[in-house]
């Protein structure tokens, strides 16, 4: 996700902030009679790199909405704690895991808004371009299915392999079917494939764990699966922010997003994570 991601390991334990307060809906906090009329939305997040949000909550003190950060430190928490009504809102996983983790679970979000997109790279102690891998070199992957499948499609659009067309943006190894110079595909869990780089002729590898590795993915990466071009408007690697369907249309909800759709969330996202992220959502000033 990414998304995947997308900044800490799928195998983390939740932080588990503030989920006893949280109800099956949107509504107003009565705890304090001088904030009757302030409605309290709960957004999921994944990890401590959140400044976006964090400023998104203080532009709107003051306001008839107070958003509370709840952090998480486990993917496969924000959807179901969003689906049990527990939180409002999410903003962790980019489109590809949420349409796989919706179908494993019978969710029924509703997308608001695009993020940001965090590019899946290739890095190399040994070589300078994808063009210069060897016959029978190998390449380091992530082995889960969505940052596995990116990999492979990054691997494609450089033109080292060809995929099995029908596989769409989640191909596995077995659906190679051209490999000219027989490359040998390894598959590793996404926060091992760094370690790698030293072994292999090129790893590839996702955005947070290069950045937590002292990587720069704008001037070390050999290959990004942006390069040479921008992201596609149906581009499932794209970042978003969920609801319940059936709160599509909640004006609060909304009103959130309005904030959050400025440029000055660009700006922070650019500060933050020096080029492991790439804000694609439409801002006004």
């Amino acid at each position: 996700m990414q998304l995947k991601n997308t900044f800490l390991s799928l195998t983390a334990i939740v932080l588990a902030l503030g989920l006893s307060a949280c109800s099956k809906d949107v509504k107003t906090n009565t705890s304090n009679t001088s904030e009757s009329n302030v409605t309290e939305v709960k957004i999921g997040l994944v990890g401590e790199h959140n400044a976006e949000w964090e400023a998104v909550s203080k532009r709107l003190e003051g306001s008839d909405v107070k958003l509370t950060i709840v952090k998480f430190a486990d993917y496969s928490l924000p959807n179901r704690v969003l689906n049990d009504g527990e939180i409002d809102l999410n903003a962790f996983q980019h489109k590809a895991y949420l349409e796989e983790d919706s179908k494993a679970h019978n969710y029924d979000f509703e997308i608001l808004s695009d993020t940001f997109i965090v590019p899946l790279a290739a890095y190399s102690d040994k070589i300078k371009s994808l063009d210069e891998l060897k016959e029978g070199d190998t390449i380091a992957i992530p082995n889960d299915l969505t940052n596995g499948g990116r990999a492979l499609k990054l691997l494609e659009k450089a033109n080292v392999i060809k995929l099995d067309p029908s596989k769409g943006y989640t191909p596995e190894v077995k659906d190679i079917i051209e490999n000219p110079k027989h490359i040998k595909i390894y598959e590793v869990d996404a926060a091992n494939t760094v370690s790698l780089i030293p072994d292999v002729a090129a790893s590839i590898v996702n955005s947070n764990y290069a950045v937590d590795n002292k990587l720069d993915p704008a001037k070390d990466a050999i290959f990004s699966d942006l390069s040479g071009g921008g992201v596609e408007s149906d581009n499932p690697y794209v970042n978003v922010v969920i609801c319940r369907k059936a709160d599509k249309d909640n004006p609060i909800l909304k009103k959130v997003i309005a904030e959050y759709q400025k440029a000055q969330t660009a700006a922070l996202v650019i500060e933050q994570y020096k080029g492991a992220a790439i804000p694609v959502f439409k801002y006004q000033e």
